[in-house]
């Protein structure tokens, strides 16, 4: 039970551009794969890649790498065999957020171009080429693997041949709902929020001081902060409306937007760059404070509705109903559901910090006191208390309890070993010529070298 989940067998070393300089390296073609070559240049950088972002190399990296970039190759032919193409927008959309990954590591766009040697539009070019076939790759294994499914059968017999030592252990998991109340923030905490922003907009506007520079000091976004509130290269969908409506309208670098309210908070944008149906732009955002009086109204409140739940004169369910603020939850009779797996279950590492501290010594039906937490979706303080469904010892999995799971993991076998079996045959039908000085290596799949 230790293979790969498939989609990540072929994308530890995908992106294999130039983002390395190699000046010292005597280029050699040292594979054939059909009609494209592998170069010794493109082994050196994805080496020095994979270094750098940290990334294992499983073996020798001058076997591994060369190789992975053959499978590569593989599907690449295959997949303009079968006119598969990507959306272009959403390729731009990656680069530019990789881009501003590597800006927000490295420090700045100078530093970024030193360190890699080159300038910001040829990393962006090789970046494009490598996503794109990247995101054609992901496609294209899709495509092989799609009408792979399993039935009940399937995977009973597949637990049925597992060694005891080989069924997977289960963490420890939880069932949870949650009743969520914001507190109202004052009148008089909006108006300063507002106030000061509007400072701040008058000191760019008046150019007594840098945008980038008040962001680093004051805004809440604090990701962006350390890049002076620049959001990099976004397309509409990807921002709230509220926020995309102004950011979109901007058309003037010099100038500061009115101040503008979304569910994060309140915000000034000063617009970069735009390309096309895509804009790069700065924001400050500040977050009003509720009082201590309001948090403890609010407090008592739910304290209120859960001795009533408790004393059976009404349901969680329905106080969920009448009193939730929690959009993504009250449809569901205050049910939580993990993002990360789809489930309603919780690993208690995967739930929010503060409903782990609290849920974790309890008993299933019962009901938490109020407590205050971060809410993971309007990152805004709320009040919460939160009802254990249903609790889940660590345990060897099961079909009752685990089908889900164990549908997955077998579901995922069957994928790679259909696509270990599709590269056997692509192997058999490729021309492949590798260097004399480059096949003294244990490949993952032999049919490289042909004897």
């Amino acid at each position: 039970m230790t293979k790969k989940i498939l989609f990540s067998v072929f994308t530890l070393l995908l992106l294999s551009g130039n983002l390395f300089s190699q000046k010292n390296i005597i280029d050699e073609v040292i594979w054939i794969v059909g009609d494209e070559s592998i170069l010794r240049s493109e082994i050196e950088e994805q080496r020095l890649r994979a270094q750098y972002e940290g990334t294992p190399v499983q073996g020798d990296p001058y076997c591994t790498i060369p190789e992975q970039i053959a499978i590569n190759k593989l599907f690449l032919h295959q997949a303009a065999l079968d006119s598969i193409e990507v959306s272009e927008s959403n390729v731009m959309n990656q680069v530019e957020n990789r881009l501003s990954f590597f800006i927000s590591q490295i420090g700045s766009k100078e530093k970024m171009e030193e360190y890699f040697g080159k300038k910001t539009l040829d990393l962006r070019e090789d970046l494009r080429n490598n996503i794109r076939d990247q995101m054609i790759i992901q496609q294209m294994q899709q495509k092989l693997v799609g009408d792979i499914k399993s039935t009940p059968a399937d995977v009973r017999r597949y637990f049925n041949t597992l060694a005891a030592d080989s069924i997977p252990a289960v963490p420890a998991q939880a069932e949870l709902q949650i009743i969520s109340f914001e507190p109202p923030v004052p009148i008089e905490e909006t108006n300063r929020i507002k106030e000061r922003l509007r400072d701040f907009t008058e000191r760019v506007n008046k150019g007594t001081t840098d945008f980038s520079v008040l962001a680093r000091l004051y805004s809440e976004d604090t990701e962006s902060a350390k890049r002076g509130g620049e959001l990099g290269f976004m397309g509409r969908g990807q921002l709230v409306p509220e926020f995309a409506t102004v950011a979109f309208n901007l058309t003037d670098p010099k100038k500061v937007s009115r101040v503008v309210q979304s569910e994060f908070g309140y915000h000034i944008i000063q617009l970069i760059e735009k390309r096309g149906d895509r804009l790069n732009c700065r924001h400050i955002l500040l977050k009003p404070r509720i009082s201590l009086d309001d948090k403890n109204k609010a407090i008592q409140k739910l304290d209120s509705i859960s001795e009533l739940i408790r004393k059976e004169k009404t349901t969680f369910e329905q106080a969920v109903i009448y009193f939730s603020q929690d959009k993504n939850t009250a449809m569901n009779a205050g049910l939580m559901l993990n993002q990360k797996s789809g489930t309603s279950k919780f690993e208690y590492q995967d739930l929010p910090q503060e409903v782990a501290k609290v849920v974790y010594t309890m008993n299933v039906g019962e009901i938490s006191k109020p407590f205050s937490m971060i809410s993971p979706t309007t990152n805004k303080e709320v009040v919460a208390v939160v009802k254990v469904k249903s609790k889940i010892a660590n345990h060897k999995a099961n079909l009752i309890d685990d089908y889900q799971m164990l549908k997955g993991y077998y579901e995922g076998i069957k994928k790679e070993e259909f696509i270990k079996n599709w590269i056997i045959k692509k192997q058999k039908e490729t021309y492949i010529s590798i260097d004399p000085a480059w096949q003294k290596c244990e490949f993952q799949h032999p049919g490289w070298i042909k004897k």
